[in-house]
């Protein structure tokens, strides 16, 4: 087997890196700017968040409606013939003239607003389509009619669910009429024909939403992993048409760990392994067939759910637990699961951060896939002292990272960092080369010297977080909290001054450096 390729990217959300030109969060068609940073900065990756629909008043990419189906609040409407042919923004209503601008000025993605701007405009974008292309038999219609087809295997089902949605005004579906919730075919045949018009619009966001992100994708110059989320929403089209694979008289979390004293429970369905085995683990395979259509590769969350999930009652009557429960039976499901992934065409890594058993971690190198290294996690917690582990020893087949989107950023860390652990810190061979002897606050000498440490570490793989590679302070998210600041930050200036900011120039052709001295390149 030939050597892992040696390989950097950048971690950053897509909704993160707007432009001006973007509706209030970043899009589909702000990703081959930013990709044309990465390229020159010798970037040969982009790792994403999810980009799955999520469920309507949520802010989290993790809380998917639909695993497959993509989030339309990405679509850049300009872009749309549709949109043009109705006057483009300056054909826009005064009041969502009024709406755009303030989405645009303001300093964090406020969601609820943006998604109401968008499906306003995408409604009349979609009559238009009707009239003007549907009812001419028109090229694009004839491409419109194409997607169907060729997506009928997950977007029918999605469409009539949402569809019904809608029309039981965003209620979830078990508190739908009962033929409908659980899906009596007399009752969906006649919805099927009522909520038309409606399937076709849903239908409409997706092939729309898919054109752009595809052209985008090609646009990038670099590839791009998409995020797999461990779970999905109970109230989604998934769980509705396969309610015997999923539990609703439980929810999935994690046990206490450094991130809560209490664990964390996320509200979400956990999956019947046993009937999903009986299915030859169908969904499973048709969610790795949707991914690898849309990714060059993908990041697996929360790998040790695939081993064993951690549930816990809705009533509280009963114990928390692990399903299943006894190792040989987890290490058989992982090892199915992640088969499943491996043979869809696309690169698979896998986050093993948190508790993790140690079986887990050798299931993983048995079949080759790279864990997580995050540096300022990678210690000898058995030895005295707890001494950090040098980046020039970690496995080859790994991904060497300075933080990820759940905690905080390197900048925040190493404020908080006591004052014997930066000195620990500073000593490791990686570090001390570059000189830096004061235990002293984060500055760029020292961050660039972690960064480096980590470009030239032994992982096949290094992902930095965009914040990080600046020593922005900004975070992304804090785990067991919901509040209005998760998931909302986004970069200023927007990505127009890139090209010309010397920050970012400098950036880029630092980071390009390293990356050629370490023998990572595109």
């Amino acid at each position: 087997m030939p050597p892992p390729v040696r390989q950097c990217g950048i971690g950053v959300p897509l909704f993160l890196i707007p432009s001006s030109a973007s509706w209030g969060i970043g899009e589909f068609a702000d990703l081959p700017v930013f990709g044309t940073w990465c390229a020159a900065a010798g970037q040969r990756y982009v790792q994403l968040l999810p980009l799955n629909e999520i469920s309507p008043g949520v802010t989290s990419p993790y809380s998917s409606m639909s695993a497959m189906a993509l989030d339309p609040i990405y679509i850049h409407l300009p872009a749309i013939e549709d949109v043009a042919a109705l006057g483009g923004e300056a054909g826009l209503p005064a009041a969502d003239r009024s709406a755009l601008a303030g989405v645009r000025q303001s300093p964090s993605v406020r969601y609820g607003e943006v998604r109401m701007l968008k499906s306003r405009v995408l409604r009349r974008a979609y009559v238009r389509f009707a009239a003007e292309e549907i009812d001419r038999n028109t090229a694009r219609a004839a491409a419109f009619e194409a997607y169907q087809s060729r997506e009928s295997w997950w977007l029918d089902a999605y469409t009539l669910f949402r569809a019904l949605h809608a029309a039981n005004e965003e209620r979830a579906w078990w508190d739908w009429p009962m033929a409908l919730a659980y899906r009596d075919p007399a009752a969906l045949a006649e919805a099927r024909i009522d909520l038309a018009e409606e399937r076709r619009y849903r239908a409409y966001l997706q092939w729309i939403a898919e054109t752009q992100w595809q052209a985008a994708r090609r646009a990038s110059g670099v590839r791009v992993f998409g995020d797999l989320a461990f779970m999905i929403s109970a109230d989604s089209p998934d769980v509705w048409t396969r309610p015997g694979e999923f539990r609703l008289d439980a929810t999935v979390g994690v046990p206490p760990d450094e991130f809560s004293e209490t664990g964390q429970d996320w509200g979400l369905p956990p999956w019947r392994w046993d009937v999903m085995a009986g299915t030859g683990f169908q969904w499973m395979h048709a969610r790795a067939r949707r991914t690898s259509a849309l990714f060059d590769g993908a990041r697996i969350d929360h790998l040790v759910g695939l081993y064993r999930i951690y549930t816990r009652p809705v009533d509280g009557a009963g114990e928390n637990v692990f399903s299943p429960p006894e190792e040989p039976d987890q290490r058989r499901l992982g090892a199915a699961i992640l088969g499943i992934y491996m043979q869809s065409g696309i690169e698979i890594v896998a986050e093993d951060l948190g508790t993790v058993p140690p079986f887990v971690r050798l299931s993983m190198a048995e079949l080759g896939v790279p864990g997580f290294k995050v540096m300022r996690w990678e210690r000898d917690w058995d030895a005295v002292g707890q001494p950090f582990i040098d980046p020039s020893v970690y496995p080859a087949v790994s991904v060497a990272l300075s933080g990820t989107h759940d905690n905080e950023t390197l900048a925040e860390w190493w404020r908080e960092l006591a004052d014997g652990d930066r000195a620990a810190f500073l000593s490791l061979p990686s570090l001390a080369a570059a000189g830096i002897t004061a235990v002293s606050p984060f500055q760029p000498e020292v961050r660039d010297a972690i960064l480096r440490a980590l470009i030239d570490s032994a992982s096949c793989m290094v992902m930095l977080p965009l914040q990080d590679v600046f020593g922005w302070a900004a975070r992304i998210n804090t785990p067991a909290t919901v509040t209005d600041q998760n998931w909302t930050w986004q970069v200023a200036p927007s990505m127009d001054h890139w090209r010309t900011s010397p920050d970012w120039i400098e950036r880029a052709a630092t980071l390009k450096a390293w990356c050629l001295a370490s023998g990572r390149h595109l």
